[in-house]
């Protein structure tokens, strides 16, 4: 088995691809990623390091945008799968600059979609988001909801959803999309809510809390996230040659609720409080019986647990 990652150094991409080589003996894993600077590029070099490890896994740093290295890439290796992880992160971020997600998360996109139909891959499974449901009140969110991304990052995976639809149609390319919500944890991006809660309490830096605090957040552990998207490899036969799927936990929690699990490590940054920023979404909520249903999954980490780990992973890690 053969299979692609790209975002191979982002924090989902090196957490499956770190689960996927611990599972299973594929005769190659193979991760690309550009290593942008959106965060810390040292980060994401501590990532790669571990992976290199694995004599199994292969490294090319390549931007999914370069269209001759990509179809370089999926010449020689003829891939089994591809887990499409690579994007510009970052929902606030795309307010001042769009073009960044147009130029990965579409046209990158689309050499990826692109490559997977002249080479024949098995299935194509892309990163979606939970923000393409825009804002909305009918909770929990299935995946046949309507969609109305509020910003560029949404938008860009409506895009995908959309293209890959015309690519099963015309090409009869099997895709899945996946749909993450707020999915934290060990290795997490520094520039959202959990880890950013953290770094402001060890380096003294005052923590801004959006709407003072009322968000909801459909929070994930990517523990559970890359368990899941590994039976989706396994069980592929079950899947729907095109389709759409939550990954989430079915539990929103206010933020309110995670800055008290947080008093219990004694983690108390100074915080700030601050009005809602206009990019982001009031409440996620995302119904998970139909993933839970093809992959029979069923034991999600517990909340309390799974923040422990991610404190504790920082402890390690930056202290």
């Amino acid at each position: 088995m053969k299979i692609l990652v790209t975002g191979a150094a982002g924090f989902i991409g090196f957490n499956f691809c770190n689960y996927l080589l611990s599972k299973i003996n594929p005769n190659i894993v193979v991760g690309i990623d550009n290593l942008n600077n959106y965060y810390d590029i040292k980060l994401k070099k501590k990532r790669l390091k571990i992976l290199k490890k694995n004599k199994r896994f292969k490294y090319y740093k390549v931007d999914i945008n370069n269209k001759k290295k990509i179809k370089k890439i999926f010449k020689r290796f003829k891939f089994d799968f591809v887990l499409n992880l690579a994007a510009q992160a970052g929902v606030r971020y795309s307010i001042d600059h769009p073009r960044r997600y147009v130029d990965s998360n579409i046209l990158g996109f689309y050499n990826i979609i692109e490559n997977s139909r002249k080479y024949n891959i098995k299935r194509l499974f892309y990163a979606s988001s939970s923000s393409v449901y825009g804002e909305n009140k009918k909770f929990p969110l299935k995946e046949s909801e309507r969609i109305n991304p509020k910003n560029i990052y949404g938008l860009s995976k409506k895009i995908n959803e959309e293209v890959s639809e015309i690519f099963y149609r015309y090409y009869n390319l099997k895709c899945t999309g996946l749909r993450f919500f707020t999915v934290f944890g060990e290795w997490g991006r520094p520039d959202m809510m959990m880890m950013k809660y953290i770094n402001s309490h060890y380096k003294k830096k005052i923590f801004q809390l959006n709407n003072f605090g009322k968000h909801t957040r459909d929070f994930t552990y990517v523990g559970d996230v890359v368990k899941i998207l590994f039976l989706l490899i396994i069980k592929h036969k079950k899947l729907k040659n095109l389709d759409i799927l939550n990954i989430c936990s079915n539990k929103p929690v206010k933020l309110k609720s995670i800055i008290e699990l947080m008093k219990k490590r004694n983690i108390k940054p100074l915080i700030k409080k601050a009005p809602l920023q206009k990019a982001d979404i009031l409440k996620t909520h995302g119904s998970n019986s139909k993933v839970l249903k093809i992959t029979n999954f069923k034991k999600f980490e517990k909340l309390e647990v799974a923040i422990n780990r991610t404190v504790d992973w920082y402890q390690k890690n930056y202290l």
